[in-house]
């Protein structure tokens, strides 16, 4: 779907640069990465259910992108507590070891589909901010001091989405909210106490605008361009960026 390709833009990985995909199942942003790299680099790709890692590595081998690794590990636990004499070279990983850091997090993923029914609990869904500060704080110590962060999530909470941005910006100081390249969703929802200017580098993909259901062919052939972009960024599913630079070692 449109913002999970966008997102990988936005991270922007480079021929050649280390990057970590921390909640990578079921793969697609780590291929789409790898290719984006020319297969050039390393990407490490990490998720805790062996079948879904399993997946990751077919879809590489299928795609033949070689600069994938993907290793079946609790993202939470990633960051190495001591120094390691080996050549290990899946996780835990010492601080500061990557270019580039994807954390599209576990979200309670009310920005998908429509379904009849919502099977989490109210239990279930608050859950989630808890998970992302701590995958989040990890994320932060293994980026290199000039790297990039980017926190993408498929919901449409205030809780799991901008809250999650203000925290951030409050508990590291050495984190810059970005501008996002290229930025085609709404700006981000107010009431977490971001500024105007903050919400405005945010990106909110809304899946309640209006769809092309019942639209004239016609009136779509002599459409500009531009006008084609809105309408097709109207059709997708609920999804939120946020890109950081990490500007100092902590």
């Amino acid at each position: 779907n449109l913002p999970s390709v966008v997102v990988s833009h936005i991270l922007n990985p480079q021929p050649g640069e280390r990057i970590l995909d921390m909640c990578a199942a079921p793969g697609g942003k780590t291929t789409h990465l790898a290719t984006l790299m020319h297969d050039q680099g390393e990407v490490i790709a990490m998720d805790k259910i062996a079948n879904k890692v399993k997946k990751i590595k077919q879809n590489a081998e299928l795609l033949q992108l070689n600069c994938i690794k993907a290793f079946c590990y609790d993202g939470t636990k990633a960051l190495s507590v001591e120094k390691r004499e080996d050549e290990q070279e899946g996780p835990p990983f010492l601080a500061e070891s990557f270019d580039r850091i994807l954390l599209d997090a576990p979200c309670s993923g009310m920005g998908q589909r429509p379904n009849m029914a919502y099977p989490l609990t109210l239990k279930e869904v608050t859950s989630y901010q808890p998970l992302q500060r701590k995958l989040f704080t990890v994320a932060v110590k293994l980026l290199k001091p000039g790297g990039v962060l980017v926190y993408s999530t498929c919901t449409i909470t205030l809780s799991e989405n901008e809250e999650q941005i203000a925290w951030a910006l409050k508990t590291f100081p050495c984190l810059q909210l970005q501008p996002q390249e290229p930025h085609i969703g709404g700006e981000g929802m107010r009431g977490a106490g971001l500024s105007l200017d903050q919400l405005k580098l945010l990106q909110r993909f809304d899946p309640s605008g209006v769809t092309l259901q019942g639209m004239d062919i016609n009136f779509l052939q002599d459409s500009r361009e531009d006008d084609l972009i809105s309408l097709a960024n109207k059709d997708c599913i609920g999804f939120f960026i946020a890109k950081f630079i990490k500007s100092n070692s902590e």
